[in-house]
């Protein structure tokens, strides 16, 4: 309902929010630096933030503008898996027989990544998001599934996506051996106070409308109930509207982001 109210062609704050109109920020930047630096030198990348950082965003804008003659992208999202279980995703994210043995799927994979380089002159690029949940023997066997040729080639790169918790797991003596193979490390820092104001604007101005839908003194307080975390700005600024329009409100003030901080602070 407000967004005819507000002159605006879709709810920008909405997680459905194309590509196209992503905001710049600096974590994301530097994660999309990391991530192209990553996809040559086919290493281990990991990047960990809170909940609704963006971090998950910026690796489906990075997916989207590789070259599908280059590359080959493997998302695995669901990872409270058993060993098993794990390689059978694999393997139907590769198109292998998910069947028999961890060891023939093991053995599968290695000579299908090995394959897509050598004789497809591709390189393949595993994500695993939430990675925080994965359980040790799987830390175990992706170090493993990346040893080829006695240890001298890497055939993909690998990108683990999680929650700060997944530094504390790596830090543990039983994974030193994957941590020594870490190529890039990044810990996001959500956004900055400007950051804050500029992400609000870009997302306003890229669905139609215009900056003073919202007033100078609400983005201020948009910024302090935030903390920099993209998530809670687009959840806070869909309830803003939604009061703002019944309300009647040309522009949004700090009366209305309070009323719908208590909103979200209730849920």
């Amino acid at each position: 309902m407000f967004k005819p109210f507000y002159g605006l062609s879709f709810n920008p704050f909405d997680k459905s929010i194309s590509e196209k109109d992503c905001f710049i920020s600096d974590d994301h930047k530097q994660m999309i630096s990391r991530l192209n630096y990553l996809k040559d030198v086919r290493g281990i990348g990991i990047f960990t933030a809170p909940p609704g950082m963006g971090k998950t965003y910026a690796l489906r804008c990075f997916a989207k503008d590789l070259n599908p003659n280059l590359y080959q992208m493997v998302y695995i999202c669901l990872s409270t898996v058993s060993v098993s279980e794990f390689y059978r995703q694999f393997c139907t994210m590769l198109g292998i027989d998910a069947g028999g043995r961890k060891t023939d799927m093991f053995k599968a994979i290695q000579d299908r990544v090995y394959y897509l380089l050598k004789e497809k002159r591709k390189t393949l690029l595993v994500a695993v998001d939430e990675g925080q949940y994965l359980n040790s023997a799987i830390f175990r066997d992706l170090k493993m599934l990346m040893n080829v040729n006695y240890d001298s080639l890497n055939c993909f790169a690998l990108i683990l996506v999680g929650e700060p918790y997944l530094n504390n797991i790596l830090e543990k003596p039983v994974h030193e051996s994957l941590k020594q193979r870490i190529t890039v490390h990044y810990n996001y820092q959500g956004l900055s106070g400007q950051e804050t104001a500029d992400y609000l604007y870009h997302k306003i101005e890229a669905a139609g409308g215009a900056r003073s839908i919202i007033d100078p003194a609400a983005v201020n307080a948009i910024a302090g109930f935030c903390q920099g975390t993209p998530r809670l700005i687009d959840n806070l600024m869909t309830d803003a509207l939604t009061l703002g329009a019944q309300l009647k409100k040309q522009s949004i003030d700090t009366d209305i982001i309070l009323a719908a901080s208590n909103n979200q602070s209730l849920r």
